[in-house]
């Protein structure tokens, strides 16, 4: 959640912020009330409950009418403690409702907007073209023996697929390899779970503005993750870190699962809008100090592992109406795909600054000081989409895929995948 100090002591920057996405600034007001409601209320309780505890020492000492006086405020008095008491509690629930749902407020430099309004920040290498028509990854994947769609949705439905042969080695290569720049890039490599519990989810933020695009399981109190940067986020929660010890970098394999709520119509064919995906995250705990130095690290590294697998692609900063409840600044790396002729997000990474970790009471000491701690996450490959973005850019007239150099040892050496099925 948002700095409840800066809610009460800039409330109008809080309001601008809200602009800048989009959104009404109606909460504000109800959170400030609220604030006030839930202070008052603890005042009034904790002053019925110290005249209480002062009764509770005079009585004893009380003779004669003045004890059946005393005996009789306590019998009051105790409802009145009651009554506050409950009070407090749902004022502070008011409050707690009304601060968790406003986002996390947009940085200076990120667009205003929505969708459509990002900056463009770069251009990285030249989209591909060819002396041929080039087939899309549902053609290359059906040559290749990589991807099965028509099994997907026997067994599984709409926007499932089995990935076979060359395809699944295909993505176990991608693996190694984005495990391989995070282990020398520091980070601690970490298979997370893909099931979580709905204060983890909240906490990270996905209960809001993204609940309807996540996975609940029916009959248990669960969640399938969209992204392992919720897992990870919860890692450390209710944890006091060593702020010695920061950055703490993890790079997490997970399967990822997403309804794609909102998206129908919309990539209704091929893997690039799926139900579920495997991935890799990045994920960092770092002092809030040093987050806008680390977004851009993680930025970098993203840039690394696409420039690794020769594909071209730009980098957006994304307007605060498309950013998630959580993040204060977005970057997105998207792929030129030759057959859509657009460029696609592959990867993106964000800065949430202290927003999950004062959800998750994770904090760090500093000597004797224990302070706020900042999260930030990064994509290093998204499975799916960076397989169709190989496929296009790498393909050759015959259907027929070069290997990029940097994946050819996590596929026994090959420079070329070739067909299996003819054209």
């Amino acid at each position: 959640m948002i700095d409840p100090k800066v809610l009460r002591d800039d409330p109008d920057r809080v309001r601008a912020a809200q602009a800048k996405r989009g959104l009404s600034d109606d909460v504000v007001d109800r959170a400030l009330s609220a604030d006030a409601a839930r202070r008052a209320a603890i005042v009034d309780f904790e002053a019925k409950r110290a005249e209480q505890k002062q009764l509770g020492k005079l009585i004893p000492q009380a003779q004669g009418d003045e004890k059946v006086q005393l005996l009789a405020r306590t019998k009051t008095l105790s409802s009145d403690v009651k009554a506050a008491e409950a009070a407090q509690t749902a004022a502070e629930a008011e409050w707690q409702a009304a601060v968790l749902s406003i986002p996390n407020l947009a940085a200076d430099e990120a667009p205003s907007g929505g969708e459509d309004d990002f900056v463009l920040i770069e251009t990285v290498g030249t989209p591909a073209e060819f002396d041929f028509e080039p087939r899309d990854h549902i053609e290359l994947g059906r040559m290749l023996g990589a991807i099965d769609l028509d099994r997907g949705a026997k067994v599984s439905g709409s926007r499932f697929y089995f990935l076979t042969g060359i395809g699944a080695e295909l993505e176990l290569a991608l693996i190694n390899l984005a495990m391989e720049q995070a282990r020398n890039a520091g980070f601690t490599q970490v298979i997370a779970p893909s099931m979580v519990k709905p204060r983890a989810m909240d906490g990270t933020g996905f209960l809001g503005q993204a609940a309807d695009d996540v996975y609940r399981i029916e009959g248990q109190d669960m969640y399938l993750v969209g992204t392992s940067e919720v897992p990870m986020a919860a890692y450390h929660s209710d944890e006091i870190l060593d702020g010695a010890a920061l950055p703490l970098r993890y790079a997490a394999f997970s399967p990822c699962f997403r309804k794609e709520a909102g998206s129908h119509g919309k990539d209704t064919k091929g893997i690039i809008r799926v139900h579920w995906f495997d991935k890799v995250e990045m994920f960092v705990y770092t002092t809030p100090e040093d987050a806008e130095a680390e977004h851009l690290r993680l930025l970098g590294w993203e840039k690394q592992f696409l420039d690794s697998l020769e594909l071209a692609y730009r980098v957006i900063d994304v307007a605060a109406g498309d950013l998630g409840l959580s993040a204060k600044r977005k970057f997105d790396c998207e792929a030129w795909i030759p057959t859509q002729g657009k460029y696609r997000e592959l990867t993106s990474t964000s800065n949430c600054t202290e927003f999950q970790t004062r959800r998750l009471d994770t904090r760090a000491r500093h000597g004797s000081d224990v302070k706020p701690v900042a999260t930030l996450n990064g994509t290093l490959c998204a499975m799916t989409r960076t397989i169709v973005a190989i496929l296009e850019t790498h393909q050759q007239a015959d259907g027929s895929i070069r290997v990029p150099k940097a994946l050819q040892p996590w596929l026994q050496g090959r420079e070329v995948l070739k067909p299996v099925v003819a054209p």
